[in-house]
């Protein structure tokens, strides 16, 4: 039976149910993920990362909580009252909000109840996180003007380019998604897997929307929308107390999301790895949570490793990267995948694919090799080739001679 017809028939009091458990999942994942990133990248710079607040430093998280919230609340005299406390409760809510149609498990039996652990299956769910998405964008635009201050405002206006540019790139990413799968549903999505993940069928989708989420989460090397070097702290630079633990809240969660919608849409979501579904049965179907936890959690890794790694990148390498690189790519695979789609659903032989699929890689080696030989090559002039400027220059002063120390 399909998911759609299982949890259309849940009653309100299991919905409610459902609802609670995927908020407390979200929440103990957020927190779990600060431990992590904390003890992860203090690995990597050889430090112990926090140990003292429970075991292992387990539950730093929530006193970093109850720190920020028993914190002095202050409000800029030059702000925007209500912007500035609506502002933070959108970015939080948005991002919960996304975790309605992201399929959990599959077939589970809850409370006596058949049901999955979906909230609901939307015809266009993919569209429906996207846009969601682009809501939560408000929240840091609205921080950084309702402030009156400069750099909050620079804050906001850089992550709206940003969230502009990445999301156009992460949209034509899941083009392909959806030719492939013939459906917007998150839960047919994952059912269209089960034979090969499309990680694999559509591994240059993959690679982008793994890019683009990101730069969508204003992540490190993508992290400019807070560059502490130029924008001190970006468009939370005036927040204090529990508003800033709201934006705090909303990053993390807004990485879970696309960790989660990366999971569902390119790594089978909650199916087992190949060569172990039978173990999608133990537990009556929960085990099938452990195996969608499990992917979410290597790909929170991912954003960790690049964190403690890669260096910042400048504004006009990432908006060049964005609209030059991702999105002409894009939009040539997109046509490469529907041509290949059509030809495989009008019977064509496998000769005839593989033949178009060399061709169209041929194509891209050939301008690929023609781009590199058409770049000017920079030669290194000496000081005597340098031509005498026609305006005014100051003679540098000669070093002085050292006097010897008697």
């Amino acid at each position: 039976m399909k998911i759609a017809s299982i949890i259309g028939q849940d009653p309100g009091w299991l919905i409610l149910v459902k609802a609670l458990f995927v908020f407390i999942v979200s929440v103990l994942l957020v927190l779990v993920a600060i431990w992590g990133e904390r003890r992860i990248v203090a690995r990597m710079q050889m430090r112990l990362g926090p140990n003292r607040v429970g075991p292992f430093g387990l539950l730093q998280g929530l006193a970093d909580g109850v720190k920020l919230a028993l914190k002095e609340d202050l409000i800029p005299a030059a702000a925007d009252k209500v912007v500035f406390i609506i502002a933070p409760i959108i970015s939080a809510t948005t991002a919960f909000m996304a975790f309605a149609v992201i399929p959990m498990t599959g077939e589970v039996t809850l409370f006596g109840e058949k049901t999955a652990m979906q909230l609901t299956d939307l015809p266009v769910g993919v569209l429906y996180i996207l846009a969601i998405a682009s809501v939560g964008v408000y929240g840091i635009v609205l921080a950084g003007w309702s402030s009156g201050s400069t750099y909050p405002l620079l804050g906001g206006l850089r992550s709206s380019a940003q969230v502009i540019s990445y999301e156009v790139a992460m949209g034509l990413s899941l083009v392909a998604v959806f030719i492939y799968a013939g459906s917007m549903s998150t839960s047919e999505i994952v059912e269209a897997q089960q034979k090969w993940w499309f990680a694999v069928v559509l591994f240059p989708s993959f690679v982008i929307y793994a890019i683009s989420m990101v730069g969508e989460t204003n992540r490190a090397p993508f992290d400019l929308a807070e560059a502490e070097g130029e924008l001190v702290g970006g468009f939370h630079t005036e927040y204090s107390s529990l508003k800033f633990a709201l934006f705090f809240l909303a990053e993390y969660v807004n990485i879970v999301v696309v960790s989660a919608l990366a999971t569902t849409l390119f790594l089978g979501g909650y199916h087992a790895l190949p060569g172990l579904t039978f173990t999608e049965s133990w537990l009556g179907g929960w085990f099938t949570l452990i195996w969608f936890l499990a992917k979410v959690i290597g790909f929170f890794f991912i954003f960790v490793w690049l964190r403690g790694t890669l260096p910042r990148l400048r504004y006009d390498q990432f908006m060049k990267l964005g609209w030059k690189v991702l999105i002409p790519v894009n939009l040539f695979w997109i046509l490469v995948v529907a041509t290949m789609r059509v030809l495989s659903l009008r019977g064509a032989s496998r000769v005839s694919i593989l033949i178009f699929a060399s061709v169209v890689v041929l194509i891209v080696l050939a301008v690929n090799i023609a781009f590199d030989a058409s770049r000017k090559r920079v030669i290194p002039l000496s000081s005597a080739e340098i031509p005498k400027p026609n305006f005014p220059v100051p003679e540098i002063p000669a070093p002085r001679a050292e006097v010897p120390h008697v």
